[in-house]
């Protein structure tokens, strides 16, 4: 099945919304993976990369429409703490858009799916929670000198969008946002955040507002945070930024990076969905502890909304928002 070039992706959310997947993690430890190490599912990359594959394929068959790369805990400075020098550390970042498009490849039925290449925080190769919490005690300078070495070599790839994801902090948004220009594959940035705040507590309005004149950013929005936070969110994102509103909860339990280990109850339901979609939202889709069938149900509600032409109702405001492509 043929790739759609990157530019094509904002014209396809202009259409109307398109499902994201689960988390990653969940599907590989699902499938009897160990994560416990410190690259998680990055590790899967170089130990067992048909293990990606296979991962990327489970959520297409749920019906997600773009698949996110495995790529969220993967940097130069974590694969050298395992020996992998930085040509060989390159070479996998880039796989992990390979191995996401050999999966869209191998699918049936002639739909389009789309890539979306995860950029992590620089807390998570830290692999202790930071990125839950963000103010790192770097400078400004010292985070762009983590993210740009891996932001072109991801975009490199050419993927169809660039996923800066469960950023925490709007000054690390900030860097991230200054060196995505320029790199000629559009971006969506999406915030880790706690109630009405990111996760190292500056207004979610402030925050949002970073991301308002930036061409290359299609969609701004959350994830990884509970889905009632993300519903508090969609509508702020959109009423700040103008642009297309990204979403992706988790299951609504809580990490324990201590303990390593989700506690609470799942909180994910598929019916908020229509939600979402009313107030702005035009990629949706789950992280942490959604899994295959999460998706499948959240597919079913979004097929239901979508008219004739794949779009929604109230569609219109949107369709000439923010991005590259």
């Amino acid at each position: 099945m043929p790739i759609a070039p990157p530019s094509d992706f904002a014209a396809a959310l202009a259409v109307g919304p398109l499902v994201l997947d689960g988390g990653m993690s969940n599907q590989l430890a699902a499938a009897g993976h160990d994560l416990s190490d410190e690259l998680w599912s990055a590790r899967l990359l170089a130990d067992d990369p048909e293990a990606v594959v296979a991962a990327h394929r489970a959520y297409f068959a749920a019906g997600a429409d773009v698949a996110i790369t495995a790529s969220y805990q993967a940097s130069f400075e974590g694969f050298a703490r395992r020996g992998v020098g930085r040509a060989e550390a390159a070479r996998l970042l880039a796989g992990s858009v390979e191995l996401a498009r050999e999966a869209a490849r191998a699918e049936p039925g002639g739909r389009r799916r789309w890539v979306a290449a995860s950029v992590g925080p620089y807390g998570a190769v830290l692999a202790d929670g930071s990125e839950y919490r963000g103010r790192y005690g770097l400078s400004r300078a010292e985070l762009a000198a983590f993210h740009r070495p891996r932001l072109e070599v991801l975009a490199a790839a050419r993927p169809d969008v660039l996923a800066l994801e469960t950023v925490p902090d709007a000054d690390e948004a900030r860097v991230l946002l200054e060196l995505v220009c320029g790199l000629g594959v559009p971006a969506w940035l999406s915030y880790s955040v706690a109630g009405d705040r990111t996760r190292a507590g500056q207004p979610l309005e402030e925050a949002f507002a970073l991301a308002a004149e930036v061409d290359e950013v299609l969609a701004v929005g959350v994830n990884c945070c509970t889905p009632q936070d993300a519903d508090r969110a969609v509508a702020v994102a959109a009423e700040v930024t103008g642009k297309p509103v990204v979403v992706y909860p988790n299951s609504g339990e809580v990490w324990d990076a201590d303990r390593r280990d989700w506690r609470g109850e799942p909180t994910f339901r598929s019916a908020r969905v229509g939600g979402w979609l009313a107030d702005g939202a035009r990629l949706v889709g789950g992280c942490c502890r959604v899994g295959t069938d999460g998706i499948a149900a959240l597919a079913a509600e979004v097929a239901v909304r979508r008219g004739p032409l794949g779009g929604v109702e109230g569609w219109g405001a949107f369709s000439s928002g923010g991005g590259a492509g």
